[in-house]
């Protein structure tokens, strides 16, 4: 009998609607009704490497900001590892974030003139964590990214790819379920956006469940599966087999 894997995310016809225009158009319902995600239907086992492709305005940055619970869908069902968010509170849903979700962005958002090791323990600061233990988990996600040597150097001393480096640790050591990438090789040239694909790969095989946002696809072929998105919808659901593996 085969096992089915354990989903990490589920979520159920996911809608999100934006009302433009000035304050008064948008109290009087008169603005324009922008409809960025349209029942929007999408489940992620744990240990999956997903990659989201689409146009600018088709609806791939909207669903990446529920799932990584910087927004709430104006209908709809999503839970995470179990947990259902939709229905909650700025508080819970920062929680829910520092928890199970660990950030990549493409413009890394370092400290420049702070050192790798202190720009890695900054999500642990919010979290309490005694100094002492902050000090040797943010070490070790340095080692596990290939930084060990460096964690002494401010960020503004790192090459770009070492800086996209020290990122990765810094999401990685709140211990994460997830990891969340918008364009992370976006401001990388070539080969050093292949070594932190390759970085994100290791991390996948690690277990960790790696869902990233790009327009590139080379990119994408790094994910097992793809989809893309138009007009706020998913019109694509394909698995990739990892191709550039």
């Amino acid at each position: 009998m085969t096992i089915p894997d354990r989903l990490l995310i589920q979520a159920h016809q996911l809608s999100k609607t934006y009302t433009m225009g000035t304050p008064v158009q948008q109290r009087s319902g008169t603005g324009q009704t922008v409809h960025a995600l349209r029942d929007v239907s999408l489940d992620i086992a744990e240990g999956d490497f997903v990659a989201i492709m689409g146009a600018s305005g088709s609806g791939k940055s909207t669903l990446m900001n529920i799932l990584g619970c910087l927004d709430l869908p104006t209908s709809g069902t999503y839970h995470l590892a179990g947990e259902a968010v939709e229905g909650m509170d700025p508080d819970q849903l920062a929680s829910v974030r520092n928890r199970r979700i660990g950030f990549v962005f493409q413009q890394f958002n370092l400290l420049p003139r702070t050192s790798a090791l202190e720009n890695v323990e900054l999500p642990m600061v919010y979290s309490g964590i005694p100094s002492a233990v902050r000090r040797e988990r943010a070490a070790s996600a340095l080692q596990r990214v290939g930084l060990g040597e460096r964690m002494g150097h401010t960020a503004a001393e790192l090459s770009g790819g070492q800086q996209q480096r020290v990122a990765i640790a810094r999401a990685l050591v709140n211990q994460p379920q997830l990891i969340l990438a918008d364009e992370p090789t976006g401001a990388l040239d070539s080969q050093t956006s292949e070594d932190i694909m390759r970085l994100l790969t290791d991390l996948n095989a690690q277990g960790m469940t790696v869902v990233l946002v790009t327009h590139e696809a080379d990119i994408a072929a790094w994910a097992r599966r793809k989809l893309v998105f138009k007009d706020g919808h998913i019109v694509q659901d394909s698995c990739t087999e990892g191709a550039r593996r």
